[in-house]
């Protein structure tokens, strides 16, 4: 029961993520990205920052910005400027087959940062996904969309984020990490206002509905992960976060009149079979080792 509440919540994360996108992406139809992202920063910032006074969380406890803490938040900046402004230029569609992507970069990455062991089976899985993800971009082809580039600097710097948080203290509350993240949206959006076309604006009614929306989903998505990785058993839940390409693609059609080809498709079917294989295999191999340790102490206490 509890898995299929882990499940349930993953999936719920996962329309409430595609929700955000979605605001973020019309908002960007009348207001610069950069000033978009401030006002996220600010307003999410200002939930996490409360809920880590409830929990009684120092949000500048020294242990909190430290220097892999300060650089998983940079990382964070520079997704987050990225991603943005990749959904206002790109369909929300393409952004979110691209995206499917960051499982296999991580676990790139912790091979080449790390020193995990990745076999070469999870390595042909890899390219297989970046495989994938040539056949949605596309360079050098018609129809080849730069600014779909962002996307993949965005799955660079969210993969450099979790390859960080792996080695991050795990004493400092997820709610100040959360704020972390988020306050450095408002630098983030800063630096675009600055370096891009276009002028801060007041907002009017509709748009202040949307941000609202796009914060409160935002929220919901992220404390609905938190709730479903500490219910559910993580191989249960987790291959379930590619949902979030269906939902995408659901809202890119319905919302934005989208109509995704057959090599994005293609491609997207690709990034998430390699991936489903690469964490699959990863699992089994964890089985594995659990196992062998097991039977190792039963012999030692036999002996």
């Amino acid at each position: 029961m509890n898995n299929l509440h882990g499940i349930l919540l993953v999936i719920a994360s996962m329309a409430f993520f595609t929700l955000e996108d979605m605001f973020i992406k019309r908002l960007s139809g009348s207001l610069p990205v950069g000033q978009i992202l401030m006002l996220l920063g600010m307003i999410c910032a200002l939930v996490f920052a409360l809920l880590a006074k409830s929990q009684r969380a120092a949000l500048f406890a020294p242990a909190a910005w430290q220097v892999k803490p300060v650089m998983r938040a940079a990382t964070e900046m520079v997704s987050a400027m990225a991603f943005a402004t990749a959904l206002a230029r790109v369909e929300i569609s393409t952004v979110a087959a691209v995206f499917q992507a960051t499982p296999l970069v991580i676990t790139m990455g912790a091979a080449l940062f790390l020193g995990e062991d990745v076999g070469w089976r999870r390595w042909l899985a890899i390219c297989t996904g970046f495989a994938g993800v040539l056949l949605i971009i596309r360079p050098g082809l018609d129809g080849f969309e730069p600014a779909a580039l962002l996307v993949v600097i965005a799955v660079l710097g969210v993969a450099a984020r979790d390859l960080l948080t792996r080695t991050m203290n795990s004493a400092v509350p997820s709610s100040v990490v959360s704020f972390q993240a988020y306050i450095t949206l408002i630098p983030a959006g800063a630096l675009l206002l600055t370096f891009t076309p276009g002028d801060a604006q007041m907002l009017e009614g509709v748009e202040w509905g949307m941000l609202l929306g796009g914060s409160l989903f935002g929220v919901l998505g992220y404390y609905g992960i938190v709730v479903a990785m500490r219910v559910g058993d993580a191989a249960a839940v987790t291959p379930f976060r590619y949902t979030r390409l269906l939902f995408s693609i659901l809202v890119g059609v319905v919302v934005f009149g989208e109509r995704p080809d057959a090599l994005t498709l293609a491609g997207a079917a690709l990034i998430i079979g390699s991936g489903l294989y690469t964490f699959v295999r990863e699992q089994r191999l964890a089985r594995q080792a659990r196992r062998r340790a097991a039977q190792l102490q039963a012999g030692r206490a036999t002996a």
